[in-house]
């Protein structure tokens, strides 16, 4: 079968990986859509450090083709998303309702492919960069037909993120002011995250000036081009501030144009040994700094919650699928998308 593999040195794209049959309490997936999103291209440039040979890929949606011993939630046939989560369901941080915070959800990747006889790992516990895909259970959550498998690819990792670090980190209330810095696939949905929480003001910041219909169309009120001119539609600065690039300089002006009371939220990813610095006595107006981990999702209940978003015209998902391409053009795909000509890059099988 097809997939894109990264071998440490070069991405490729193959026709003879091989996955194994699911074992008890997990699914295989065929996969129809797969959203490009810059962690895969973080491994690759070596951002986010990860095992190779890896399957790339982790927001993904398709079709159930079988299932393992104790499935029931899932059978063949059923339209699925998937979640990169594979916590267990039975440690203390998943009782509390916590599964990001899981210890057997990090840093612990599998190998259910081979190539050659040679075993690869599998990207975020999802590899949906491969034709089929073998995951934990509660990685597939059951979506209705109706939703398109391009656009339904995208709950996975970018809403989760982005809406979820709004209403499950953040929290963001009715009439608050939101300033998002970065309008690729997280920002736009952190926009729609705060529109959905009922924001008054969502200024969004992007160094592209291409993207503000974009922003806008997501729900941004304000659009700049740097944050330089943040103060004039916000004076007393952001309730909540989100930074989407994974820059330590905009984390900083994130920190610096909070209001008293105001959260920066820290969801761009850096290099691993990235320092970011703030003045310490500007902390004391009851200012604090988040870090949020996918979204602090609970993707059980949140992807179906943003179906039913997406089915009511509430949600935006087709919107962010700029272009779809061929698994076979992921060069082309990763070019568009690390040069921002793209909100989503979604590869299809």
């Amino acid at each position: 079968m097809r997939g894109v593999i990264f071998d440490g040195e070069r991405t490729e794209v193959v026709d003879d990986l091989e996955v194994r049959d699911p074992g008890p309490g997990e699914v295989r997936v065929a996969v129809s859509a797969a959203g490009l999103c810059h962690s895969d291209l973080s491994v690759v440039d070596g951002t986010i450090p990860f095992p190779v040979p890896v399957v790339l890929g982790h927001e993904g949606a398709g079709i159930v083709e079988s299932v393992g011993a104790g499935v029931t939630h899932v059978g063949p046939g059923d339209h699925v998303a998937l979640s990169t989560l594979a916590n267990c369901g039975a440690c203390a941080e998943c009782d509390r309702g916590r599964p990001t915070m899981c210890r057997t959800a990090i840093g612990r990747p599998h190998r259910p492919f081979t190539r050659g006889g040679r075993p690869l790992y599998q990207f975020a516990s999802n590899s949906a960069f491969a034709e089929r895909t073998v995951v934990k259970a509660v990685q597939a959550v059951r979506i209705p037909r109706d939703i398109p498998l391009p656009s339904a690819a995208l709950i996975g990792c970018g809403v989760l993120t982005g809406v979820g670090a709004v209403l499950n980190r953040a929290r963001v209330g009715q009439g608050e002011r939101v300033l998002v810095i970065g309008t690729g696939g997280i920002g736009l949905n952190v926009i729609q995250g705060a529109r959905l929480a009922g924001a008054l003001r969502i200024v969004a910041v992007d160094s592209n000036p291409a993207k503000e219909e974009v922003a806008r169309r997501f729900g941004a009120t304000d659009f700049l081009t740097s944050t330089e001119a943040v103060r004039e539609i916000l004076p007393t600065g952001a309730d909540h501030a989100f930074e989407c690039v994974g820059r330590v300089e905009l984390v900083r002006q994130a920190v610096d144009l909070l209001d008293r009371h105001g959260q920066a939220v820290l969801l761009g990813v850096p290099p691993a040994g990235a320092e970011a610095s703030f003045l310490v006595s500007a902390m004391y107006l009851d200012k604090s700094i988040l870090g949020c981990r996918y979204g602090s999702s609970r993707p059980q209940r949140d992807i179906t919650l943003y179906a039913d978003l997406y089915r009511e015209g509430r949600l935006l998902l087709d919107e962010l699928v700029t272009r779809t391409y061929p698994v076979e053009d992921f060069g082309k795909a990763a070019q568009d998308a690390h040069e921002g000509r793209v909100a989503r890059a979604v590869l299809t099988f």
